[in-house]
């Protein structure tokens, strides 16, 4: 079986659940405990991409969300107060990697272009609407007034899984639960990552 190993940092109750159901998974109200009054505009733009990687790995029925990881221990976040870091080996057909700075793109209500000749296109399209902010149409000012353009940019988002470059610091994975078997280290504020294999 091919894996992949991969990092990521949770809060430290979530060994509680690792022992007693031998798996951690990314519920909602984690969600909202941790990003508190904007959790509403984070989890409305998670749900689409819950939609988008299900199409490219399956999401179990009773997980929520999926758990953010990072494909290299150079651009791993570090253990720090109250939060574990879990080094995995996952089987590679469990993991979704997706563009980092196309998240970014999503997280603003943006267009993801195809390339540059793409981007100057779409550019010259709104500026023919008489639009110059490109961050309103879904949740700003012109919301509704260009349904099509709307679309246009949700649409667009499948693109956070292609990957244009792939290297450490622009590529994240997506797991949707980690099981025990995948766990190879549990990091603890003052361990050092690479000093584990």
């Amino acid at each position: 079986m091919d894996t992949v190993d991969l990092y990521t940092r949770q809060h430290e109750h979530s060994i509680h659940e690792l022992n007693r159901t031998g798996r951690i998974t990314n519920k909602e109200i984690y969600i909202r405990l941790h990003m508190r009054d904007i959790s509403d505009y984070f989890i409305d733009k998670y749900r689409h991409f819950v939609r988008l990687a299900n199409e490219i790995v399956a999401k179990p029925p009773d997980v929520d969300f999926p758990i953010w990881c990072s494909i290299s221990k150079n651009n791993c976040l570090k253990p720090i107060d109250k939060q574990l870091v879990y080094v995995l080996r996952v089987p590679k057909d469990e993991v979704v990697y997706f563009q980092s700075g196309k998240w970014d793109y999503v997280l603003n209500d943006l267009y993801i272009p195809k390339d540059d000749e793409d981007k100057e296109a779409y550019l010259k399209q709104i500026k023919k609407l008489g639009v110059k902010d490109q961050f309103s149409f879904i949740s700003g000012k012109y919301r509704g007034l260009f349904p099509d353009i709307e679309r246009k940019i949700v649409d667009s988002w499948s693109r956070v899984f292609e990957i244009d470059e792939w290297n450490d610091f622009s590529v994240q994975a997506n797991i949707w639960q980690i099981k025990a078997e995948w766990v190879r280290h549990i990091l603890r504020p003052g361990d050092d990552i690479f000093a584990v294999d």
